[in-house]
């Protein structure tokens, strides 16, 4: 069966049209809202075995989208169980996919439940997304600032994976904060406000959503084919025109080096082509923390510091990158300088800050926390780690420090973990710095003092000092449209 009027799928739907397995619906949720809904036809294909098309990744042999939509449907649908969905992951960790291969994965995975139609929002809809990495808070600040110059921004994000926080975890330790919402009321916090980060309901990417969670707890996470499909399953299935991609590469990062970081945008570059749809990605430099604090309430506070004129120059710096390259797949500004003059008046101006606590209260958010961040609940074990020489900081390793939050108990180690928002690493020394003996390079946050002695190791392995002279590292180290 097909059926489809709602433009911004005309394509998607055109595409399907003859595949009998794939049934095409528009119903509407509340008028005039319509969500498409696509299902596959059945979770068993006949002559068909999960573990044949794990062998068959396993000896490098390329899946088809067949393979793809029995595996990726039956999974969803409870019929294929989490250990062989595991098998599977590990197999493409090892043997990787084609582009073709990727590009089915994620239209798989994003026709795995609903796609949200915001053809009612008028204005230009472009999103932003990170690769993760340590400290990483510019969406919180990124999403209110470009929505204040008139762009729509529909951030559909996710959680922590691995060492990398997660812009949810983050905004869930703001009091009242839901990113458990639904489509409609995203829709309509968007029309109000010009923005919305929120997570996947169980309806939106599915799949993404489970292999999301089981990717983080069995090793799978840095593998290129699965974070395409993971990022752009997502972002396709939220109806943007366009998506600027920081794609991070360091020792805080999945992809270690630029290598591989151009790798991954150039994947990713080459799905949202495929898909129509315009994109940006910007290779950033993640060698040391983002910023000077790494944990959820304490990033919050950072990001709110940003739209307040005052954040560190690093995550400001980015955040205005980013925000100028998505001024420029919108199409308001027709270059970067005035772009960046744009953004930039709306920091000083306030307007974006107060754009800020108006998305916190539509998502049902205790502003005052933002507006005086001594309300936050605080760690009750606030420790220094004091230099034991003088010199500059030649280097700050950010998957120590990752490691370190993740044992405070700002990650995840386990799908099932609570995340502890209060924990972290606050006041970080940044390279090139200046120390003296006895002065602290970070303060540790912990709420119990075995977790404040080993993160204290590893914070304190994290910082190499030098009497040489130190430059900051450069932090955009490449830019690569549809094109490159």
């Amino acid at each position: 069966m097909y059926s489809c009027d709602a433009e911004p799928y005309r394509n998607i739907a055109h595409s399907l049209k003859a595949k009998s397995r794939w049934q095409v619906k528009v119903h509407q949720a509340i008028p005039p809202i319509p969500l498409l809904t696509f299902n596959y036809g059945g979770s068993i294909r006949t002559g068909m075995l999960p573990q044949w098309i794990i062998e068959k990744k396993r000896d490098g042999r390329p899946l088809s989208e067949e393979d793809l939509e029995y595996f990726i449907g039956g999974y969803v649908s409870g019929s294929i169980p989490d250990y062989q969905m595991s098998a599977l992951a590990m197999a493409i960790y090892f043997r990787g996919m084609t582009s073709a291969e990727t590009a089915s994965l994620t239209r798989v995975m994003m026709l795995s439940g609903d796609l949200v139609d915001t053809s009612a929002i008028k204005l230009s809809k472009i999103d932003k997304h990170s690769t993760g990495g340590i400290g990483d808070k510019v969406s919180i600040a990124l999403a209110p600032l470009v929505a204040s110059c008139g762009v729509a921004v529909p951030m559909i994000s996710g959680r922590g994976l691995g060492i990398t926080g997660g812009t949810l975890d983050k905004l869930e330790s703001i009091p009242g904060y839901r990113t458990r919402i639904t489509e409609l009321e995203f829709l309509k916090i968007i029309d109000k406000c010009g923005c919305s980060i929120a997570g996947q309901t169980k309806r939106l990417v599915p799949a993404d959503r489970m292999l999301y969670a089981l990717r983080d707890v069995t090793g799978t996470v840095p593998s290129i084919p699965l974070i395409v499909a993971s990022i752009m399953s997502k972002k396709l299935a939220a109806g943007l025109d366009g998506l600027v991609l920081d794609v991070k590469c360091g020792s805080g990062a999945f992809m270690s080096t630029t290598r591989d970081a151009r790798a991954l945008a150039k994947a990713l570059l080459s799905v949202a082509n495929s898909m129509g749809k315009r994109a940006i990605a910007l290779i950033t430099n993640m060698n040391q923390p983002l910023g000077r604090t790494a944990g959820n309430s304490l990033e919050v506070i950072e990001a709110a510091d940003i739209l307040k004129g005052c954040g560190p120059d690093d995550t400001t710096d980015l955040t205005l990158a980013l925000g100028a390259n998505m001024l420029l797949l919108s199409r308001t500004v027709r270059s970067e300088a005035s772009a960046l003059k744009l953004l930039r008046n709306k920091l000083a101006s306030g307007e974006a800050f107060e754009r800020f606590l108006e998305m916190i209260r539509l998502h049902g958010g205790d502003r005052s926390v933002i507006t005086d961040p001594s309300r936050f609940k605080t760690a009750p074990y606030q420790r220094p780690v004091r230099a034991e020489a003088e010199g500059r900081i030649s280097a700050v390793d950010a998957g120590q420090i990752g490691r370190a939050c993740l044992l405070l108990g700002a990650g995840r180690t386990h799908v099932t973990d609570n995340i502890n928002h209060e924990v972290g690493i606050s006041q970080m020394k940044k390279t090139g710095e200046t120390v003296s003996i006895g002065e602290p390079l970070a303060v540790i946050h912990a709420t119990d003092a075995s977790a404040l002695a080993a993160a204290r190791n590893l914070v304190k392995q994290a910082f190499h000092l030098t009497r040489q002279h130190v430059s900051p590292p450069r932090l955009v180290l490449a830019k690569l449209s549809g094109a490159s």
